[in-house]
């Protein structure tokens, strides 16, 4: 465990009076975050004002195997935090003339389909593009993610197969990886270089970001890493990433090269204030209401402050980054378990502590960044009942040429369920005559017929991902 301060440092912010000093602020961070156990899996928080850390701590342990101590050189995987560091990458080819927001993802990806709307990248930038979130699509496949080693170039792959959009472009905010896994990949294809190496000579070298590295090839030993655990009952489950998806998420860092990032770009020291400008835009949507989510940040307001932030989850790691400008504030951290998902972990009680309350605000939930829209997917709040014979036209084998599986519909009783190939089965409960849920699942499944009454296909709805269609065979 390692600690250090600042003594120029010695009260907390002049916005929010607190009695006590700066010595005794920390002592009630370290009680907040007592919560990571010694012998337990932990995280790392670092704290900034004007630009100078003044605050880095770890808890708990980096490696229970080993019993190997989290420190503040830890590797820790930074999840949706990244999305940033693509967004600055692809807005750094932009100022060197090299591509456009403006343009259409297809100047640089022909092969995706025509969708008969143009897809632009600032769409995707901004979540509005409409493009498939490719995990999602992939939960309704023989092998879903963490099943199988996929790749960037397995991504793209399995857009290309995709027949339709969630929505038009423009049309409204839904969070989709899928719109930063292509932005790396046309990094790659405009510089020359992956997004890997792009970032590394552009920004993570210049800002001595020496800790920071991408996890786009699994098989790499990275000194230092930390392991992630998710937690069931009283026992630990090592839970990584393995796959080599990165753009989206991936970024290997620490707490401390977080805010070294949080500094330069806020000071619009990279690229110049054109640059940071880029960065901070948003873009209502076609119907003019407002989108507050950046070049990978979303703008909110906390405890009445106005604040940048964004936050991340891959298997079992969690990050946030925060940036207070009126305060020149700023917040990182890192954690190598999931078990506090739902709980306290105990960063609102942190706001707290520094923010106190500026005035009274409409408050953005910064938990809650990589929802998105409301999907359509929701279901009423009854279900309803449907005799055997209402059933049995649904029984039989269906195939999906977008994601490439198969599935079958069984009839048990009056209960029809889907049976994977891997033996996975789950129960349908009726909404409409041809509209069903996915027992204790926010999936929708409606099953669409011709004119005669004969089933033709289904279609799979999830919060990130509309009608995926598997054709009765």
């Amino acid at each position: 465990m390692k600690t250090s301060l600042t003594l120029a440092f010695v009260f907390i912010f002049s916005i929010h009076s607190l009695a006590q000093n700066w010595q005794d602020t920390t002592k009630l961070i370290g009680e907040i975050f007592s919560r990571y156990q010694p012998g337990h899996p932990g995280c790392q928080l670092a704290i900034s004002r004007h630009g100078k850390i003044i605050y880095s701590r770890a808890w708990g342990l980096s490696d229970l195997e080993h019993s190997t101590p989290l420190s503040t050189s830890s590797i820790i995987e930074a999840g949706s935090v990244s999305k940033q560091f693509t967004a600055a990458a692809i807005l750094l080819l932009q100022s060197a003339g090299k591509l456009s927001l403006n343009d259409d993802v297809r100047k640089y990806l022909p092969e995706l389909p025509d969708y008969g709307k143009i897809i632009t990248l600032k769409d995707m930038i901004h979540h509005t593009s409409g493009l498939k979130d490719w995990g999602s699509l992939m939960a309704f496949s023989d092998w879903p993610r963490g099943t199988k080693i996929y790749s960037n170039e397995d991504v793209l792959r399995i857009i290309i197969r995709q027949k339709s959009l969630n929505h038009n472009p423009g049309e409204e905010f839904l969070y989709s990886n899928t719109n930063y896994v292509l932005l790396a990949i046309i990094v790659q294809r405009v510089s020359g270089q992956s997004l890997a190496e792009f970032t590394s000579l552009k920004i993570f070298r210049p800002l001595q970001m020496n800790s920071t590295q991408w996890r786009n090839d699994i098989r790499r030993v990275v000194p230092g890493r930390a392991i992630a655990y998710s937690k069931e009952g009283d026992l630990y489950f090592t839970d990584m990433p393995y796959e080599n998806v990165y753009g989206n998420g991936g970024l290997l860092t620490t707490a401390e090269d977080l805010l070294k990032w949080n500094d330069y770009y806020t000071h619009a020291n990279l690229d110049g204030p054109g640059f940071l400008k880029e960065q901070l835009d948003t873009i209502p949507l076609n119907n003019g209401q407002p989108n507050n989510y950046a070049a990978g940040l979303r703008l909110v307001n906390i405890k009445g402050f106005n604040a940048i932030v964004h936050d991340g989850a891959t298997a079992a790691y969690r990050s946030i980054l925060e940036y207070y400008p009126e305060l020149d504030l700023g917040i990182a951290w890192l954690a190598n378990t999931s078990e506090f998902d739902g709980k306290d972990d105990g960063l609102d009680a942190l706001r707290s502590l520094l923010l106190g309350e500026k005035t009274p605000a409409k408050e953005n939930k910064v938990a809650v960044i990589s929802k998105g829209k409301s999907s359509g997917s929701e279901m009423p709040a009854k279900n309803i009942v449907l005799n055997k014979e209402a059933l049995q036209v649904y029984e039989g084998n269906y195939r999906s040429s977008e994601v490439e599986s198969s599935l079958e519909i069984v009839l048990t009783g009056t209960t029809i369920k889907i049976k994977r190939i891997k033996g996975d089965i789950f129960t349908l409960q009726p909404v409409s005559d041809q509209e069903f849920k996915i027992e204790n699942s926010r999936i929708k499944v409606v099953f669409e017929k011709n004119a005669d009454g004969k089933v033709l296909q289904l279609k799979f709805s999830s919060p990130k991902v509309r009608n995926v269609c598997f054709e009765k065979t």
